[in-house]
């Protein structure tokens, strides 16, 4: 192998305004998809942190309340005109034991159990429809991070402590120590202290959402012992319609996943992706044109070198071997470049631009961008190698 090594970098070296060209292509298209990749990677992080970072993957509640048609008398035929029933506020029947199954999914990172339901909050001649949320807070901070997102007080939770988001605390003119009525309706009410004050970014739940223990959460519901929803993350973000399909057959509940409800984000999610995968195309489809013109040219123009190596005894996969091996070496060392300028830009987008989205540094990408690069420049010169090797010697010395 020594020998087809020594006459390719010959080549190679003989021929430094080309090579020098090529690499500089090849960096170029490296270090685009380097940076474009990790760009769109990190853009769709931020969205998904930003989206589903308060929210669960898979939300579990109880089946829906159908009407209950009875049958008709004998010999009589019955036209029915079914209407949608109304929902009423209900709790998973047996939720423990749904809770502590769904505990041995491996795939499951959090399971957190919920009740919550409507409510006013009071404070003095102002009052809000506010949205009770009891939880379990060992569990509950796993789905949703508001033990993160404190920015007066404490997360506490228990013991007439409630944590409330910052838009609802300026309605209401509240501070961390405050008390806070809260009326479940129905004569129905407790007094709460404002124990902390959270910012998550979502207006909806910074102007909504009280959350407290789930036994005071399910007296001022009418819900004694009961758990409305079980919130769920999962592993993998992309897999949970998959996941919530598995609960609803092992549970016999209803399972809803977040693509569901946010079919317009997964569409541009998946139209992130696509883009990243045709850049990646194109880069791949220009590099291989560009090192096939070359070797190509490169053949031509030492068709008399190569037809005095065949003459001196160099064999056809010798031969072949050679432009094999300047297309790897071309691909290797592009690529290698180029993913150094791809970290670079990443680096300088981090730099001066990391208050839009932070991007990721994947050191895998560098990898995984290498060896396409140095597969696409072996195969690509492919065609120039067996032009090579299949000329004849004599003919090869004659050529001028």
């Amino acid at each position: 192998m020594w020998i087809e090594w020594t006459i390719a970098t010959r080549f190679l070296r003989e021929g430094r305004v080309q090579s020098t060209l090529i690499l500089v292509g090849i960096a170029v298209g490296v270090a685009v998809l380097v940076f474009l990749t990790a760009l769109v990677t990190g853009l769709q992080n931020n969205i998904i942190q930003r989206t589903l970072g308060t929210q669960a993957h898979i939300r579990i509640q109880p089946p829906e309340d159908r009407n209950r048609i009875l049958p008709p008398p004998a010999g009589s035929t019955q036209l029915v005109l079914e209407g949608r029933r109304a929902q009423r506020l209900r709790s998973i029947n047996n939720w423990q034991q749904v809770r502590d199954v769904l505990d041995t999914l491996p795939r499951l990172t959090a399971v957190s159990p919920v009740i919550s339901g409507p409510a006013f909050a009071r404070r003095g001649e102002a009052a809000l429809p506010v949205a009770l949320a009891g939880i379990d807070p060992p569990r509950y901070r796993r789905i949703t991070p508001v033990q993160d997102a404190i920015i007066a007080g404490a997360f506490r939770i228990g013991a007439g402590d409630a944590v409330i988001g910052r838009q609802l605390a300026a309605d209401l003119g509240l501070r961390v120590g405050d008390k806070l009525r809260v009326d479940g309706g129905q004569g129905r009410e407790s007094v709460l202290n404002v124990a902390g004050i959270f910012a998550l970014g979502v207006r909806e739940l910074d102007a909504r959402h009280v959350y407290l223990d789930m036994k005071q959460a399910q007296s001022l519901l009418n819900l004694p012992g009961a758990a409305t929803t079980i919130d769920v993350k999962i592993d993998s973000i992309f897999d949970a319609q998959a996941m919530a399909a598995q609960i609803t057959r092992l549970t016999g509940l209803k399972a809803e996943s977040w693509i569901e409800n946010n079919a317009q984000l997964m569409n541009a999610l998946q139209s992130q992706s696509l883009s990243t995968r045709m850049i990646g195309v194109f880069v791949a489809l220009s590099v291989a044109l560009g090192i096939a013109s070359v070797l190509s040219v490169s053949v031509v123009q030492r068709t008399r070198e190569i037809g005095i190596l065949r003459a001196m005894g160099t064999t056809r996969q010798q031969m072949l071997r050679v432009f094999l091996i300047q297309g790897a070496v071309f691909g290797l060392a592009g690529s290698l470049v180029g993913g150094v300028a791809g970290y670079g830009l990443v680096a300088v987008f981090n730099a001066f631009v990391a208050q839009l989205f932070y991007i990721p540094v994947d050191p895998w990408l560098l990898m995984l961008a290498t060896a396409l690069a140095t597969l696409t420049g072996t195969l690509s010169a492919a065609v120039p190698a067996r032009r090579a090797a299949s000329l004849d010697p004599v003919e090869a010395i004659r050529h001028v």
